[in-house]
């Protein structure tokens, strides 16, 4: 038999009789209530901005000059959510240390560390670094050869101050030591990550260390606690990434390139002047004309200079019949007159 219902809790609101729901993607009361929580999310000034429904666009003194509508707003609150339930985490904590970049989220690597030090597996994570001192080292990279139409290596020498970094901790309950694999600078300069534009490797060398370091080390013995995924400074030294207005990082911009630089790398069959596109055989023919008759230079064949006088007769022929045409029907205008 049913428990008998009370007068009391009858009279009490009708909130309490219903049965507990977390917000969640298992049942249509959890998804209304992730979405509650989600729209109230988005309307805070509080979570970054990728997070909020309405973007403002500041000038440079820092005023307001334009408000966008983020239609995923609301989606990506409730992925965020979604994360944070799975990892037990606080949802703005979530938020404020999840990345976009190009769709891909990343963990800022403040959080990765704190995660594996709150983990309870470990003992807090520790660094040790090591000077190895003045060094050259070769990287490659890469230039557009316009002949073979393909990307040729050229080798480069950079001067550096090496150190070296590795993140360790102690194992709770078999007291092992755990290590990361070393990261040098050496490593940063092989791998790209030195020379690029903006890169915070040439000056903050230490603190690139450390990050990298515990994003190796998160990778390997904690996998679980990063769910799979790289740490923001990673993603951003993998490609070039620059941080948009609306919080989301994205492909940087390339330098703008000059007309006269484009100009320059047309091929023959183009008027750099006009953009024109020249038949091969006329720019072939006005190569030849703009040649300076010099002593042993170039010298068209007997065969060349007949092709070139067959060519002109031959347009010259198809260009006569309109031109009588034009003069026949210029003299019958004037006869009427």
């Amino acid at each position: 038999m049913s428990a008998p219902t009370t007068l009391a809790a009858m009279r009490g609101p009708a909130e309490s009789n219903m049965p507990a729901v977390a917000p969640g993607f298992g049942s249509l009361q959890s998804f209304e209530l992730m979405q509650r929580q989600a729209k109230l999310l988005c309307s805070s000034t509080l979570v970054p901005a990728a997070y909020r429904s309405v973007i403002e666009k500041l000038d440079f003194k820092g005023n307001v000059k334009e408000r966008i509508e983020n239609p995923n707003a609301l989606s990506n609150c409730v992925i965020a959510l979604n994360m944070s339930a799975r990892m037990n985490a606080d949802p703005l904590m979530v938020m404020q240390n999840l990345y976009l970049v190009e769709g891909r989220p990343s963990w800022s690597s403040q959080w990765i560390i704190a995660q594996i030090n709150n983990c309870g597996r470990f003992s807090p994570l520790r660094f040790d670094i090591h000077d190895l001192g003045e060094k050259t080292v070769e990287y490659t990279t890469y230039r557009w050869d316009e002949q073979s139409r393909q990307k040729v290596p050229q080798v480069q020498k950079v001067k550096i101050h090496d150190k070296r970094c590795v993140a360790w901790v102690v194992e709770k309950g078999s007291e092992e030591r755990l290590y990361s694999p070393p990261v040098s600078i050496a490593m940063a300069v092989a791998e790209g990550w030195y020379t690029k534009n903006g890169s915070k490797w040439q000056t903050m060398d230490e603190v690139m260390l450390r990050y990298r370091a515990a994003a190796f080390f998160g990778k390997i013995y904690a996998p679980e606690l990063l769910m799979g995924l790289p740490s923001s400074e990673e993603a951003a030294d993998t490609i070039d990434m620059e941080m948009q207005s609306d919080g989301r990082y994205a492909m940087a911009q390339p330098e703008p390139v000059a007309i006269d630089a484009l100009r320059e790398g047309l091929p023959a069959t183009i008027d750099p002047s006009t953009g024109e596109i020249i038949d091969p055989d006329d720019a072939a023919l006005c190569q030849i004309e703009q040649q300076p008759q010099q002593s042993g230079g170039f010298q068209p064949t007997v065969e060349e200079i007949a092709a070139i006088h067959a060519r002109e007769m031959a347009e010259a022929q198809q260009s006569a019949p309109a031109s009588r045409q034009r003069r026949e029907r210029g003299h019958g205008s004037l006869d009427l007159e």
